[in-house]
């Protein structure tokens, strides 16, 4: 029995790296993982490591967060294959270069969307599940560059500390409810977005001890790996 058993768990952004890590360690540890992503090819090959590592067959949901409809179906489907929805991992992430005088207005809408928005929506879409049993963990990832809004990553870096603010309004509205919100920083990582780092199978306990906090247990908070 591991300590996320009986637990159902969406993870955007589940095709590569930190989204994928977490999938499969969260599946080792019991739940039954959701995988959101806009890729379908990434997130077959995510619920093929999934089912290799834990036997547990994940549920496949190509889905685009920053679009409120398919976010909708995305919930909706989960309930009627799972009836339920404990955790939520907002991961998925678009992390491009930019200044404020370089970017275009698409190019900053386009991480916003996906960085701020998604989580925003996916939040949304299942806040009112959460809040009938009374029990949900909500996870976001973060990044250094929300404080020191290093030169070049304008977007990134502003989406970033509107999603720390936002996990702070939301910890503090849902906390009544049994829900519980936090940040995850789990600094720099070895992905498609990055090409040096750690790997990020080795943050996934931190992801999981957020994932199965107790009642009362900490909210609108920031842990960083190390």
């Amino acid at each position: 029995m591991g300590i996320l058993q009986n637990r159902v768990a969406i993870i955007s952004g589940a095709g590569t790296g930190l989204g994928r890590a977490a999938s499969i360690s969260f599946a080792a540890s019991g739940a039954d993982v959701v995988l959101l992503g806009r890729r379908m090819e990434k997130l077959e090959e995510t619920a093929a490591l999934v089912k290799a590592k834990s036997q547990k067959d994940a549920l496949i949901l190509q889905t685009d967060v920053s679009e409120e409809q398919q976010v909708l179906d995305a919930v909706s489907a989960v309930i009627a294959h799972l009836g339920r929805i404990d955790i939520i991992l907002n991961n998925a992430a678009v992390f491009e270069s930019g200044t404020v005088l370089e970017l275009t207005s698409d190019e900053w809408q386009n991480q916003i969307s996906t960085n701020l928005t998604g989580p925003f929506l996916l939040t949304k879409a299942v806040l009112p599940v959460m809040r009938k049993a009374k029990y949900g963990r909500i996870i976001n990832i973060t990044s250094g560059l929300s404080w020191n809004g290093a030169g070049g990553y304008a977007a990134y870096s502003a989406a970033k500390a509107g999603l720390e603010s936002l996990t702070r309004t939301l910890a503090g509205e849902e906390h009544e409810h049994g829900i519980l919100a936090n940040l995850y920083n789990p600094g720099t990582l070895r992905t498609e977005m990055h090409a040096t780092g750690k790997d990020p199978a080795i943050v996934t306990p931190d992801l999981i001890r957020l994932a199965s906090l107790p009642a009362g247990g900490p909210t609108g908070t920031i842990v960083s790996y190390g």
